[in-house]
């Protein structure tokens, strides 16, 4: 799946990342400012590595070596944020077509009723982005995502700033992702439990290198 060994430099914050994803879904914990989101942001390229590479399913996105550097637009890689960030102007159902609408219909992974279904949107399917609470927010974001039909979702703290109520309304769902889609994923927290929930494979991002952990056990 994903094999990465770059090294990324910002200011006087640095990341010597050495990955070998090979499980559908990886989980990856750290403290805030620990480099979670610059990891992911170096794999959907947003960041650019100064040195190594990235390579996904045997295609090379970014290779120093080799002057490679596929742009972000390219890699069908999905970046779902803390924040939503849905189109304010377009309800529910339009801002899961626009998503859809980027992808030719040979090449689409996933069919627009599936996703509704599999999320359970339809009784918000004509709402604007006003309208839905943050849990609700954050499922039609994800099913934006699903419909850009990427080969890898990355998910940086997607239940970030929703209370308990809604983390444990939105878990299920994601825990069907897993179950159900045949996508690979990296969920980027720093709440175990979380992944623990998920049944993921973990590591921790300390220091700016990635760490082995023990297999983490539901309560």
């Amino acid at each position: 799946m994903l094999k990465c060994d770059f090294q990324y430099q910002q200011a006087d914050f640095s990341l010597n990342i050495e990955l070998e994803m090979q499980r559908q879904l990886l989980g990856i914990v750290g403290v805030s400012g620990s480099g979670k989101s610059t990891l992911l942001k170096n794999i959907v390229g947003l960041l650019q590595p100064y040195q190594g590479y990235i390579q996904f399913n045997q295609h090379m996105l970014v290779d120093s070596q080799q002057n490679i550097y596929v742009p972000m637009h390219q890699r069908k890689i999905a970046l779902i944020f803390q924040n939503a960030m849905l189109f304010p102007h377009m309800n529910v159902q339009q801002n899961l077509r626009y998503a859809e609408k980027l992808v030719a219909k040979p090449e689409r992974k996933f069919q627009f009723e599936e996703v509704v279904e599999l999320l359970e949107l339809s009784p918000l399917i004509y709402r604007k982005a006003h309208q839905l609470s943050g849990g609700e927010a954050q499922r039609v974001s994800i099913g934006r995502a699903l419909l850009s039909s990427p080969n890898l979702l990355l998910l940086d703290e997607p239940l970030t700033g929703l209370d308990t109520h809604l983390k444990q309304q939105i878990l299920p769902f994601l825990k069907r992702l897993k179950d159900e889609l045949d996508l690979p994923m990296i969920y980027v927290t720093h709440h175990l439990e979380e992944l623990a929930y998920l049944e993921a494979e973990t590591v921790q991002l300390n220091q700016g290198r990635l760490q082995t952990m023990p297999k983490l056990e539901t309560s």
